[in-house]
């Protein structure tokens, strides 16, 4: 497997923009106080060795408004079960919403033209007058309230509400169905829904109407629902509904609670199961996404952020926390591709964003289009990508097509809500890399028996707590499941389940899950370099490749391709996808077939969904490999049992 790209970088900070960082001023406000590190190299290792010490420096740089201070950092360092900052309470609205006066806080724009503003005292009062009325309603510390929301203002200012006032938020997307969103949600039996008539996508106006209907029916725990008027709908009966809850005023009252007091639940994709509920605390996320969106993303009080994300995505949480820094977030409630494929770029220049996250997919195709961004008044200082590997090739194109901006790509997970690897802005970029491990991440690359690798491909694990990991999973009274999905392979040690490489100069390649390793003659191969080759080339639209392990000790590997617009696959074009493999990635990893497919399932995020494939072509039936509701589209997981029984029958006949 191609470990370490060669070459000179392909983007370096200019020294007077690496200066003017974030992270250049948190280096420079601890070598005042006695911390004087030679790189960023050996901040890190700092921060990932010294740990109390570091965590401290971040909620001191911050100024993180605790209501009561910590008797000490790190009481208990074990995975799972590490206990930060004991006995200190804080919550995490008062530093969302410490930025007052005109400046705004949210532009929400969606399709067809629609956009509104809100300052940051005029959020602060929404959220104030919203989590006042949750009071009279009986919710506080401990309850639950849900969302069945778009990507708008009033999802984050029912987030808000029902953080400050110590209530557990969770959400979900309304293109899930009802059945979908129940799988997740119902696990926390609420005690308030809020729901949206109804979102805008490709150039539709989707009515929810009747899906609220249904998942008021599946969620029996609730007490009273909010009717978010976002499409100008008519307000079902028994609702109340957001603008009229929102308009009074009252003083913005925030409960204090402990650092690892529950903020939010998020899910797991679900395509294996029913989704489990991770947990995540106040004070870790506070403390988190500072770090993370401050030095990492390079966000403050005058930055412009948009990440293009639905509230089902821990993107979605990552974008509101651009809050915590004072940034004004833009949100965007449609999709990238419409009324055009650059649609998330045309956000980025009438919004003069300074920092746009989006997924790799999304990168890798304005790259095969071409997409003219030199055309668009572009005031990018960053850009963001995650979801996938960003393959080698598009990361040289971004840094050809915008030389001035810096490229973040990072890697991380919904297990943390944050990154593992990432970007640094004071440091060159490579293609096809990740800058640099994330400071507080231990971050390795093991074999089997739990060494250490460089410039080797190994299993990704986290060898020293961070206070973002789960507080526990939901419904989990033992901590079980928990342990077995991330403590089970290597005893106190995180193991997260992709292939990565950490290379000599400290940057890191994520390769794909190592649950989806192809083992092909001896040699183990993930699957992100084979997409990076497939995905370039015109004629596909989308890809998915799979090891499958057969009886009597075969092993078949096929590629499935998804066809663009005005294409077939001629032999001429299965010739030209496996020499292309052969010679760019390796010989012993060419597919045995390339087998042209009508369209492929991803869970609701986009991410493949290789595993859930490999085992139905093993024979395994769809429904119990995968839930149909945790995929965008459960039909095209069927046929590959077709494919499945055709390659067993003639099999048999052979």
């Amino acid at each position: 497997m191609p470990a370490d790209p060669v070459g000179p970088p392909a983007w370096t900070p200019a020294p007077e923009a690496a200066s003017r960082t974030q992270i250049a001023a948190f280096g420079r406000w601890l070598a005042a106080r006695g911390h004087d590190f030679a790189d960023y190299h050996a901040l890190w290792r700092w921060s990932t060795t010294e740990l109390e010490e570091f965590w401290q420096t971040i909620a001191d740089f911050y100024d993180v408004p605790f209501r009561t201070r910590a008797t000490r950092v790190l009481a208990d360092d074990a995975m799972p079960g590490a206990t930060w900052f004991p006995g200190a309470t804080l919550n995490y609205a008062d530093q969302a919403l410490r930025h007052t006066g005109d400046q705004t806080a949210i532009v929400a724009v969606s399709e067809g033209g629609h956009r509104n503003e809100v300052t940051r005292d005029e959020l602060r009062s929404q959220v104030a007058s919203l989590a006042h009325w949750l009071r009279q309603q009986g919710i506080g510390p401990g309850d639950r309230v849900v969302g069945y929301l778009p990507n708008i203002t009033a999802t984050v200012v029912a987030f808000l509400a029902t953080a400050a006032v110590g209530a557990i938020w969770s959400a979900c997307s309304p293109e899930y169905s009802p059945d979908g969103a129940a799988d997740r949600l119902g696990q926390l039996e609420p005690a308030v829904l809020f729901i949206a008539d109804g979102y805008r996508y490709a150039g539709k106006e989707h009515d929810r109407s009747a899906r609220n209907a249904e998942l008021r029916r599946l969620l029996p725990s609730v007490q009273a629902t909010v009717w978010v008027p976002h499409l100008g709908g008519t307000q079902p009966p028994g609702t109340a509904r957001f603008d009229t809850l929102t308009r009074d005023t009252h003083a913005l009252e925030t409960t204090a609670v402990p650092f690892d007091h529950p903020l939010w639940v998020l899910y797991s994709s679900g395509t294996t199961g029913r989704p489990k509920g991770i947990v995540h605390g106040h004070g870790g996320v506070t403390l988190e996404h500072l770090k993370f969106l401050g030095l990492h993303t390079d966000l403050d009080a005058g930055s412009r952020f948009s990440w293009y994300t639905s509230t089902s995505w821990m993107m979605w949480n990552i974008q509101v926390s651009a809050l915590l820094l004072g940034a004004t977030v833009v949100l965007y409630d449609g999709s990238p591709g419409w009324p055009g494929p650059d649609a998330l770029w045309r956000l980025a220049a009438d919004e003069q964003l300074t920092f746009l996250g989006t997924s790799a997919a999304y990168l890798i195709a304005a790259h095969k289009a071409e997409t003219d961004l030199a055309a668009l008044d572009l005031q990018l200082s960053g850009l963001g990508s995650t979801g996938s590997p960003l393959p080698a090739g598009t990361s040289q194109w971004i840094h050809e097509t915008l030389p001035e901006a810096w490229l973040a790509a990072a890697s991380g997970g919904t297990d943390i809500v944050s990154g593992f690897a990432g970007g640094v802005p004071t440091l060159p970029e490579y293609p096809g890399e990740m800058q640099a491990r994330i400071l507080g991440v231990a971050l390795e690359a093991w074999d089997e028996q739990g060494n250490t690798l460089t410039d080797e491909v190994g299993e990704l694990v986290v060898t020293r707590p961070m206070p973002s990991m789960p507080l526990y999973f939901w419904n989990d009274p033992d901590g079980a499941r928990y342990h077995d999905a991330y403590f089970s392979t290597y005893p106190g040690v995180w193991r997260h389940g992709d292939w990565t490489t950490v290379t000599s100069r400290g940057g890191v390649i994520v390769h794909g899950r190592s649950d989806a390793t192809m083992n092909r003659y001896g040699v183990r191969m993930g699957s992100a370099e084979i997409y990076e080759v497939v995905d370039q080339l015109e004629e596909i639209a989308d890809s998915l490749v799979v090891g499958v392990e057969e009886p009597d000790d075969g092993y078949w590997m096929p590629l499935f391709v998804v066809l663009a617009d005005g294409h077939e696959l001629p032999p001429e074009l299965v010739t030209r996808i496996r020499d292309r493999i052969r010679a760019e990635v390796s010989p012993r990893h060419v597919p045995d077939q390339v087998i042209a497919v009508p369209a492929l399932p991803h869970t609701m995020t986009g991410k493949r969904v290789e595993v859930p494939v490999k085992r139905v072509l093993q024979g395994t039936t769809p429904a119990s490999v995968a839930n149909p509701a945790a995929l965008d589209n459960a039909d095209a997981l069927e046929q590959f049992a077709t494919i499945a029984t055709k390659r067993k029958t003639a099999r048999d006949r052979a």
